[in-house]
């Protein structure tokens, strides 16, 4: 077992269900310190007692589609434990619905949550970062971060700025020793879908095919926990399956994938 993660604080937002539940309990078991975040603080302390050493877990509940609340929750984060080494910037909310029928204002809720939550908290957490000359965020975006397919858009539009945001904030701050990885999931098996919203600002309410068929969110945290201690810049986390086929298609062959997309209609 590495022993990159023993003794490092790890603040995760997003960290009462999914992808970030399960990354803290694999960074717990390799000794991390950690900061949990979300709205859920029910949830967040059944992650906390199921952590392999709750003791080294605090919890800090935010709302990330409230961003004047975020303003000085890194400062409270950094003292729960003295300092942050790894910001995990993991929650958020996914979006079905045509474009011609989705109301602007869930293209707003959507890029507030996915999107300028992320920069909110950067920003705040940054001047600790560059004090120390170390820090490493790591950020959730998602296989629409770099392909676009239908009834997806808001969604896609928020992780695709996720991109331009952290390959800017990488080319800052990496001669200051601070990392930058930018996380692309495939279909992950998470609840996401149950509270995806669609045309009007209300969760679908249903499961989603392509979900119950990806990759068990424990094996995602595995190959997660591998990226950030390697470093990569945007490593692809999920199966070997079509998701990551399309990132390559759209990459090398954009004509051949605008063909295809039309028909990558979620299920």
């Amino acid at each position: 077992m590495s022993d990159h993660f023993n003794n490092k604080v790890a603040w995760i937002t997003g960290a009462s269900s999914g992808i970030g539940e399960f990354v803290a309990y694999a960074m717990s078991a390799q000794g991390a310190k950690l900061i949990l975040s979300g709205r859920r603080v029910d949830e967040l302390e059944r992650v906390k007692k199921a952590c392999t050493n709750p003791g080294a877990v605090q919890i800090l509940p935010l709302d990330l589609g409230d961003i004047p609340s975020l303003d000085g929750k890194a400062e409270a984060a950094i003292t729960c434990f003295g300092q942050v080494d790894i910001m995990v910037h993991n929650g958020g909310v996914t979006q079905r619905g045509l474009i011609i029928e989705t109301e602007l204002e869930v293209h707003r809720r959507v890029m507030e949550v996915d999107y300028f939550s992320y920069v909110a908290l950067t920003k705040a957490l940054l001047p600790h970062f560059a004090a120390r000359k170390a820090g490493h965020f790591v950020v959730t975006s998602s296989v629409m971060g770099k392909i676009g397919t239908p009834m997806r858009s808001a969604y896609a539009a928020a992780k695709h700025a996720l991109h331009g945001f952290f390959d800017c904030l990488r080319a800052e701050v990496s001669p200051l020793g601070i990392r930058v990885t930018i996380l692309t999931p495939g279909y992950i098996r998470t609840s996401i879908s149950l509270y995806a919203l669609t045309k009007t600002a209300y969760g679908l309410g249903a499961t989603s095919e392509n979900i119950d068929n990806g990759l068990a969110p424990d094996k995602a945290a595995k190959q997660i926990l591998r990226a950030i201690e390697k470093g990569s810049l945007e490593p692809y986390i999920g199966k070997f399956s079509g998701e990551r086929f399309a990132i390559w298609v759209n990459r090398f062959t954009p004509g051949i994938f605008a063909r295809i997309a039309p028909k990558l209609v979620p299920k």
